[in-house]
């Protein structure tokens, strides 16, 4: 199959671009991924940027000027890795939308709720999450994520959004017996193959001004959650104020920054993903990460 040239899909003149880490051609590489194709940039840059994360720490130095050399792929022979397999941290936030936190029956708070998530839990677009063999309460949550491009402790809110490097669609897949075990989140949250990340990471320029986008979960085509990241009761400035006060922000973190109501865990009957379901989670002016459910192998 003819390969199509990266700056053939780019000639608008814009500076913002969407980056992924895939499986191309056998082998794990990052890029640019246009409407039509990958672009595989980290092929070109291999001898400056190991992967994805150290292009972030690298300011994106080079990526431009190799887009226009790098081999092209179809976007239907690529295999979707989570955006960075390998982020320092994920932290998550909880109950950062009013609908949720009314949902679930928890008292208001004066700071984010915090929580952790492993690189190994994380899966990519199109990869199936598995149904655990030990639980059938596999829930969804939609959510925005941010990637730290510039690391910082104690980060003041007015500069806190200069720290993104860019943006993404999260799916934070919880077992949600798990997660009740204890007052602790973590066993729900950290079964492998369960944190859907991605396509791709959209730079700041591109994605514009946080705030009006909608973003909507649907399970089997039904939408099942939506809200306005307006609505999120800390916003992303705030987010990143408060978690660099409590560890040092590296380049490569990712924060998920919570899910709208409408969880599986709070209908009645509950309604928890289940072998053969699609669910996808969809921000405007981003894309969609999709993922079909199957029970675990």
């Amino acid at each position: 199959m003819r390969r199509r040239r990266g700056r053939d899909a780019r000639r608008d003149g814009r500076h913002g671009v969407k980056l992924a880490t895939v499986k191309i051609a056998g082998r794990q590489s990052w890029g640019i991924v246009t409407e039509e194709a990958f672009v595989d940039v980290g092929a070109a840059l291999t001898a400056r940027y190991a992967d994805l994360r150290t292009a972030i720490a690298g300011g994106l130095a080079g990526v431009a000027e190799a887009e226009a050399g790098a081999q092209a792929y179809p976007l239907a022979e690529v295999e979707w890795l989570p955006v960075l397999p390998n982020p320092p941290k994920i932290l998550c936030v909880g109950l950062n939308y009013e609908t949720h936190r009314k949902e679930t029956g928890r008292s208001e708070v004066a700071h984010p709720t915090i929580f952790a998530r492993y690189a190994n839990s994380q899966t990519g677009h199109l990869a199936t999450i598995p149904v655990p063999k030990v639980s059938d309460n596999l829930d969804f949550e939609g959510e925005l994520a941010i990637v730290i491009g510039k690391p910082g402790r104690y980060i003041p809110r007015a500069e806190a959004l200069s720290h993104i490097a860019g943006y993404a669609c999260y799916n934070d897949g919880s077992i949600r017996d798990y997660q009740r075990h204890t007052h602790q989140f973590t066993p729900g949250k950290n079964f492998p193959g369960t944190g859907a990340f991605g396509p791709w990471m959209m730079t700041p320029d591109e994605m514009g001004e946080i705030g009006p986008q909608a973003i909507r979960t649907r399970l089997n085509g039904e939408i099942v959650q939506e809200a306005r990241f307006s609505d999120m009761i800390f916003d992303l400035a705030r987010i990143v104020e408060y978690c660099s006060e409590f560890t040092e922000l590296e380049v490569g973190d990712v924060i998920a920054t919570g899910t709208p109501g409408g969880v599986g865990a709070k209908r009645t009957p509950p309604l928890w993903m289940r072998a053969g379901d699609v669910v996808e989670v969809e921000i405007e002016g981003l894309g969609t990460l999709r993922n079909p459910v199957a029970a675990e192998t």
